[in-house]
């Protein structure tokens, strides 16, 4: 079967016609780069390259870290008697994820954003500075798993210029940003377009968009979003051989009679990874594509699974981690009503009536950051400089602090920690009729995070709020634990940098 050209095409319909014989060259793919531009973590993916970047900049944090205890003691027989203790090795294991932390909220694992070397410089100080900083309120609360203040004095200019001329060497070879994977496109739909755009945008998943096979092959050559179409559908095997490609990718605007089924099932059983474009831009975009969407993908599609363990185990993380948060963040509180008063007087916290688990309705808690009676009439979307938020409430909305009240929602079983923001009735309506499957965001429990809010900003408009679906959407689909977990993690960073908010 590898070794035949195929010379017929099949449509979906049953029939067959002749076409060009693809060149009998014998190929076989197996000397392909697909599979290996992606990581899976749990429900979702992580770059390769930044995933590798990762885990070199840990050796390396391990490698100041044993300089810096050499020039310390400057004795062999001392420092190998340091190295010796395993406990040692584990306060340079707690120092490493520390220095990770701060690597990632400082934003320096976002490598469209860190280009240039100002940026680089900058951002790499205030991670080192910032990890002292939790080194110093780690070794004051735990204090067995502190590291001898020698060591940590040399370890912080030593890492920072391993890590800046690791990441300078990195940009001046390459090695981590050209393609591995060249992926064609086989139709011109818009889905196909829209992944086009995304992994052009994005050069840390190392795609290679070879170019587009139109369905009739009448406008070869013509430039699409770039590159252009290359071929014809009835090509596919031979454009295939010839561009070197390791993955096709579907997006037919029109399947039906156009679908060439003999030569697709060639090359998968050749080892060709064939994907539908709705399945790759939900895995490297973490959102699932409204725009052409059909029933019949979310059908056959995995995910969208709600097992009660996964329930039981979400409603156990969300009473004790909110139960914790209210203790801790109680002070916060306190002074957060004293200055809503001093400002603007009472009552302290606003409620609202928002759509819920099965589209039940509950009164939603927060810290009051309007001025008294804004939210008479019709509900409006917050635009920037909002003239109803009060000083108060624009700082307490940059930072998060007004959705504290709703760690009581969550103990009450109206909300998770995790989920789709919950909307009021009137918009719930309105978003209901523009937008397909919107419904379904009823079918978890509204959260007081979620991964819209992680990866996208405040929803202001139909528009913005359709995009936000789309990542509500992905995380219905693939709910879980670690899913959960990472968006936590990733709420942190947020908050700390006070983004997203209106």
């Amino acid at each position: 079967m590898a070794e035949e050209s195929t010379k017929h095409r099949e449509n979906e319909g049953g029939q067959s016609g002749s076409v060009a014989t693809a060149p009998s060259s014998g190929f076989r793919l197996i000397h392909r780069n697909y599979g290996r531009t992606l990581i899976r973590i749990g429900n979702t993916y992580l770059p390769r390259r930044t995933l590798l970047l990762a885990i070199s900049e840990s050796v390396l944090i391990m490698a100041a870290l044993v300089m810096a205890t050499a020039l310390r003691f400057m004795n062999s027989a001392v420092f190998r008697d340091y190295l010796s203790e395993p406990r040692n090795w584990l306060r340079f294991v707690s120092v490493t994820v520390i220095c990770q932390v701060a690597f990632y909220y400082s934003e320096l694992y976002d490598l469209r954003t860190i280009r240039k070397r100002s940026v680089l410089l900058t951002r790499s100080l205030r991670a080192i500075g910032v990890g002292l900083l939790a080194l110093a309120l780690l070794y004051y609360i735990l204090p067995p798993v502190r590291l001898e203040r020698g060591i940590v004095v040399l370890f912080a200019p030593l890492a920072l210029m391993l890590m800046i001329a690791w990441r300078l060497l990195l940009n001046a070879s390459k090695s981590l940003s050209r393609p591995l994977e060249r992926v064609l496109v086989l139709g011109t739909g818009v889905q196909g377009m829209n992944l086009a755009r995304e992994i052009m945008r994005r050069p840390e998943l190392q795609y290679s968009i070879v170019g587009f096979l139109e369905e009739k092959g009448e406008h070869i050559g013509k430039s699409m979003v770039s590159p252009g179409i290359v071929g014809g559908v009835s090509q596919v095997e031979e454009v295939v051989e010839r561009e070197h490609v390791d993955r096709l990718v579907i997006s037919l605007a029109e399947r039906r009679g156009v679908m060439p089924i003999r030569q697709l099932t060639t090359l998968k059983l050749q080892g060709l990874p064939i994907e539908d474009a709705q399945s790759v831009y939900e895995r490297i975009s973490g959102r699932i594509m409204l725009q052409s969407l059909q029933a019949s993908w979310l059908i056959h599609s995995d995910g969208f699974h709600k097992s009660r363990i996964l329930s039981a185990g979400k409603r156990v993380i969300d009473l004790l981690v909110s139960a914790i948060l209210i203790v801790l963040s109680f002070p916060m509180m306190v002074l957060t009503a004293a200055a809503i008063v001093l400002e603007s007087g009472r009552p302290v916290l606003f409620r609202q009536e928002r759509i819920g688990l099965g589209g039940r309705s509950f009164q939603i808690l927060k810290f009051r950051s309007m001025r008294q009676g804004s939210e008479k009439g019709a509900p409006s979307w917050t635009a920037d400089r909002d003239p109803r938020i009060t000083r108060v409430g624009n700082f307490i909305r940059k930072f998060r602090l007004d959705e504290l009240p709703q760690l009581l929602n969550i103990l009450r079983g109206q909300m998770s920690l995790v989920g789709p923001r919950p909307e009021v009735p009137y918009f719930c309506e309105l978003l209901e009729r523009e937008i397909p499957f919107f419904n379904q965001r009823h079918s978890v429990r509204p959260g007081l995070t979620g991964w819209a809010q992680v990866k996208y900003q405040y929803g202001a408009s139909l528009e913005e709020s359709k995009v936000k679906f789309e990542y509500d959407l992905f995380y219905i689909k693939n709910l879980s634990l670690m899913l959960d977990l990472a968006i936590i993690f990733e709420t942190a960073k947020v908050v700390l940098l006070g983004r997203g908010a209106k």
